[in-house]
Formats: structure tokens, C-alpha cells, sequence
């Protein structure tokens, strides 16, 4: 099994550029040298990365960074979707955030995707039915990201959450796969029911900055959600709302909202 991790590794394309760029980066700018080297360039693979990323950021007096670095290694370990997911939500930063041009920002410096792969590790300790140590992951991140996540959400893969402060999702909420949304959007509930009571996004939804979607609704897939909007009722597929309380204002205007990243309200939508 160790021989043929090795094997993946070694043929690991983003990986593989992900290096390539940090010793471009260790050139272009060499105070940064230690930095990229101790984020980047010491690990043999993406994962061990993102574990290292993960407990530097997250330590504190509470918690030591060798005690958060074996749960994250164990996470990705024995949950190699975990790993997956993070290719892909560092493919879709890349493809849609004119401000990516490099897949190493994301890693370093973009508190969206760093925040993400946090509740993915609290995600896995949830299911592992550790949840006091999920909720500790759930603070910290929120603490030193700006993002809540509940490590009891349901998060696809291909997410993409632009500059990312003040998000806010629920227990019960479900985003899907390619999803996008901007910075302070909130999946969240209406009042104090306790069963199921946060939003289910459809894959491809693209929510704009700072929209509210509360309740247990459902966004259609391939549907845009314009900024500063409410959203109380379901949405139905490759549909545009927009308002307060959000209405119907058009169609989606293209296939896939959430990698066209097209946020004007045109006439017909």
C-alpha cells in the first residue's frame, strides 16, 4: 500500500506544479524562502501539506501543533476524498478568482480555501463521533478565518468561497459540488427548531456577497443568488433571484453561474 501511495504521489500533476511553482517562488522572492519551504517544499505530498497548513494555523495554548498535525494526518489517511476534495476546490479558486494565478496562493494565503479544508478535517472527526474535538476545530477556524462552518454540514467538492469573511453555515445545510459563493453568505436557519432547518444548494449554485439563505429550502442546481439577497422559499434550477425577500428575476443566464462567476443582473437575466 506504501508503495503504491509513493507511486500516486509521484505522478500527482497539481502536486507536482504546486512544487514547481514554490521553487519559483523561493527565486522570485527569497525572504519567503523559509516560509514556502517549511509550507511547501519540505512535504512529499499535497496532503502532509495541508496537515502542516492546518495545525500551524490552528495551534493555540489549548492545543498544540503536533496534536492538531496527527489528526489531520490520520485524517487524510484513512479518508483519501478528504485529499480530493482540495484538488478540486484548489482547481476551482484557480479557474474562477481572476486575483489566483498560481495554485500555491490558495495554500498560503487565501483564508477561503484554507478555511474550507479546516472544516473538512472537522467534518471527518464529526463522523468519527469525536465532536467535542470538531467543535474545538470549529472555533479555532472560526477564530482565525472569519468562517463558521457547523462540522456537521454536508460540503461537495469544486467549492470555491471568495474572500470568505464572516460565512456562516449550519448544521443541517448541504452545499453541493462546483458551488461559489462570496464573502459574508449565510446558510442558516429561521428560529429554534432543532431538526433539519438549513438550506440544501444545488450543485453549480452560484450565492453572491452577502446573501442570506435561512430555512430548510432547496436552491435548484446551476441557479444564481444575488448579492445582498434574502432567500425564504426554494429556488428552482438555472434560475436568477434577487431581492428582499428574494424573487424570481430571470433565468440563469449561462450554464454554469458558478465558474462563469457572472454577478450583473442583466435584462432578462
Amino acid at each position: 500500500m506504501a508503495h503504491i501511495k509513493a507511486k500516486v504521489s509521484a505522478i500527482d500533476p497539481v502536486w507536482s506544479r504546486i512544487c514547481d511553482e514554490a521553487r519559483g517562488a523561493v527565486r522570485d522572492e527569497p525572504l519567503l524562502g523559509a516560509l514556502i519551504h517549511a509550507g511547501l517544499l519540505h512535504h512529499p505530498s499535497l496532503e502532509r501539506a495541508l496537515a502542516y497548513r492546518f495545525s500551524l494555523k490552528l495551534a493555540s495554548g489549548e492545543m498544540s501543533e503536533q496534536l492538531l498535525r496527527e489528526i489531520a494526518d490520520e485524517a487524510y489517511s484513512s479518508e483519501p476524498d478528504i485529499g480530493a476534495a482540495a484538488r478540486a476546490d484548489l482547481v476551482a479558486v484557480y479557474d474562477r478568482d481572476p486575483a489566483c494565478h498560481r495554485f500555491l496562493q490558495p495554500i498560503l494565503f487565501f483564508k477561503g480555501f484554507q478555511a474550507l479544508q479546516s472544516y473538512r478535517i472537522a467534518h471527518w472527526l464529526w463522523g468519527q463521533g469525536r465532536r467535542d474535538m470538531a467543535y474545538f476545530v470549529q472555533m479555532r477556524t472560526s477564530e482565525m478565518f472569519g468562517v463558521d462552518i457547523h462540522p456537521a454540514a454536508r460540503i461537495g467538492r469544486g467549492v470555491m468561497i471568495d474572500h470568505a469573511h464572516s460565512i456562516v453555515i449550519g448544521e443541517t445545510a448541504v452545499v453541493g459540488d462546483n458551488v461559489s459563493m462570496l464573502h459574508s453568505v449565510t446558510l442558516g436557519g429561521t428560529g429554534k427548531e432543532e431538526e433539519d432547518r438549513h438550506p440544501k444548494i444545488g450543485n453549480g449554485v452560484l450565492i453572491g456577497a452577502g446573501a442570506k439563505v435561512l430555512g430548510n429550502i432547496r436552491v435548484g442546481e446551476n441557479s444564481r443568488i444575488a448579492a445582498g439577497s434574502v432567500v425564504l422559499a426554494d429556488v428552482p434550477c438555472c434560475k436568477t433571484v434577487a431581492g428582499v425577500p428574494a424573487r424570481i428575476v430571470g433565468d440563469a443566464g449561462c450554464d454554469q453561474p458558478a465558474s462563469e462567476m457572472d454577478q450583473i443582473l442583466k435584462n432578462g437575466c
